[in-house]
């Protein structure tokens, strides 16, 4: 029976994985034998501890381990090592019953040729839980794709730490933490959450790069709804708690599917726009989409008057390869979109304010979500594309009260601190401290690019020429005239689409239909970019 860290509790009852089977080598003095006998011990690990075990997981709308490798991986690619690791624990009856593998499997395999290393767990055997061998087998397959330079993916669907081995389980928990944050920026690390991650487990996850969780089989959490209820008297199910639609409005999914399979296309479609690690370029693929193509549905899908909505959404597939892409965090602040895409068969990263959504404002969430972006990209060298239409940040003593001020530092010290190349488009609006932290010249984008319709300011006209003019319109005859006056008189001096390129602040004013060329003309030049920072132990960004 699966065991469960300390303030959790079993999600699920895991089928017995039933007692080993012994063989007595020594009697044996054939190779033929022998090799049989082999055969025999890895074809048990493979198949699982019984029939009605596979049986009960497909009832849960869970596939095997082994079912979902072969969805993930290219065919006949996976490798596996420790296939025969058993545990070493005696108590509880733990000795007669010590199944090969221990409840995970490790190994490496390939990702459209490019290998990847990944563990899994198999919740047939003692529910996935974690005891001191299976962390052995994860720290292993660890420390390979550390010194390989791969991207390490673990499959979980695991009930937590094994009770009756006691202090070594979190021991192991230990060694997968040290190692996740050891390989962050390293190489790249994808969480996909099948099935139950309570405790202590939980934490692993949420020092990898990219979570995936599928809808109503995943949940996370670290104290379950027993706990919960008797501290605090709510009454709250397993997914109410932690399932998929919590974390990915709360920041901690990156992406949720509806089923298995979807799911884990979506991880190898990722791996294909992620480099192998921190030293290497993402790959580059051949693409029908020519580099200067011009977007002429641009010039419909953006209105003109600065106040009008539309989806940023449209105008990013406009922009990109085939108009393909994938959207991080789409559930969480939703005012900012994240996105992976290619240009001109390059992968970028793509930081767009999203008008349809509290009209793009920035605010404390959309400035986490845009900066931990931002971060990402720049420790696997993807170029970052930034699209502003930004009015500011959210005004209000909730935001204020709640940390704006360092919440919004955070992507100011996120674009600061970037070294890949960095393009900025300025589609319309772009006001006050926003402007600055939507990665403007002055903070180190590499080139700035503005359409015929921005507006760059301290703030709109309208607010400008109240308070700059406040004492004239106030002591007016017809305030209503002179504000109309002074508002036209601040937006012919100010607020112009050519004030910026005039001063250097933007590098180019383009036809909108023109700016994926100009992207991927910018991003092709950029290249070959390198920067240099002074030495130090690392940086010490905003809470």
């Amino acid at each position: 029976m699966g065991g469960f860290l300390p303030g959790s509790e079993p999600l699920v009852t895991a089928v017995d994985d039933g007692p080993s089977v012994q063989f007595d080598l020594s009697t044996v003095d054939d190779m033929s034998t022998r090799v049989r006998e082999l055969r025999r011990r890895r074809a048990r690990a493979h198949d699982g501890p019984s029939p009605a075990a596979t049986e009960a997981q497909h009832a849960r709308r869970k596939l095997t381990v082994r079912e979902r490798l072969d969805i993930l991986l290219d065919p006949g690619s996976f490798v596996e090592i420790d296939t025969l690791r058993t545990h070493r624990a005696t108590g509880f009856g733990m000795a007669d019953r010590k199944p090969p593998g221990d409840g995970v499997v490790i190994g490496w395999g390939a990702i459209e040729g490019r290998t990847v290393f990944v563990h899994a767990h198999d919740f047939r055997v003692f529910g996935g839980s974690l005891g001191e061998a299976h962390a052995q087998k994860i720290h292993k397959i660890m420390d390979l794709a550390e010194s390989t330079g791969a991207p390490l993916i673990g499959l979980n669907d695991g009930a937590g730490a094994r009770i009756q081995e006691g202090v070594t389980a979190l021991a192991g928990y230990g060694g997968i933490f040290r190692r996740n944050v050891r390989m962050s920026g390293v190489v790249p690390q994808i969480s996909v959450m099948l099935g139950p991650c309570a405790g202590g487990a939980a934490y692993s996850p949420a020092l990898t790069d990219f979570v995936f969780m599928v809808r109503d089989v995943a949940q996370m959490f670290v104290t379950g709804p027993d706990v919960v209820h008797a501290v605090t008297g709510e009454q709250v199910t397993h997914d109410e708690l932690g399932g998929a639609d919590v974390h990915t409005r709360t920041g901690v999914a990156t992406f949720v599917h509806d089923d298995e399979e979807s799911c884990l296309l979506d991880v190898r479609y990722l791996v294909s726009l992620l480099p192998a690690n921190n030293q290497q370029p993402p790959p580059v693929v051949t693409t029908a989409d020519p580099a200067d193509r011009r977007a002429d549905a641009l010039l419909d899908l953006v209105p003109a008057e600065p106040g009008r909505a539309y989806d940023m959404r449209a105008v990013i597939a406009e922009i990109v390869d085939d108009g393909e892409y994938l959207e991080l965090h789409e559930d969480w602040a939703t005012n900012i979109v994240c996105a992976l895409a290619r240009v001109d068969g390059a992968t970028v990263g793509i930081v767009a304010n999203q008008p349809q959504s509290l009209a793009g404002v920035l605010d404390i969430a959309s400035a986490e979500k845009a900066a931990r972006f931002v971060q990402t990209c720049d420790a696997f060298n993807i170029a970052l594309v930034t699209l502003v239409d930004v009015p500011g940040f959210l005004p209000g003593t909730g935001q204020e009260h709640s940390g704006l001020i360092r919440h919004g530092a955070k992507l100011l010290y996120a674009y600061c601190a970037a070294t890949v190349p960095r393009v900025q488009v300025i589609l319309r609006k772009a006001y006050g401290g926003a402007y600055i932290v939507m990665d403007s010249r002055s903070i180190g984008a590499d080139l700035s690019f503005a359409w015929p319709t921005n507006e760059i300011a301290v703030m709109g006209a309208e607010g400008a020429a109240n308070v700059v003019f406040r004492k004239e319109i106030a002591a007016a005859a017809d305030p209503g005239a002179v504000r109309a006056q002074r508002i036209a008189e601040y937006r012919e001096r100010l607020v112009h689409p050519y004030y910026a390129a005039e001063h250097g602040l933007v590098d180019d004013v383009i036809d909108p239909a023109d700016t994926r060329s100009a992207i991927a003309g910018a991003l092709a030049m950029l290249r070959t970019k390198r920067a240099t920072y002074p030495l130090a132990k690392h940086g010490n960004p905003p809470l």
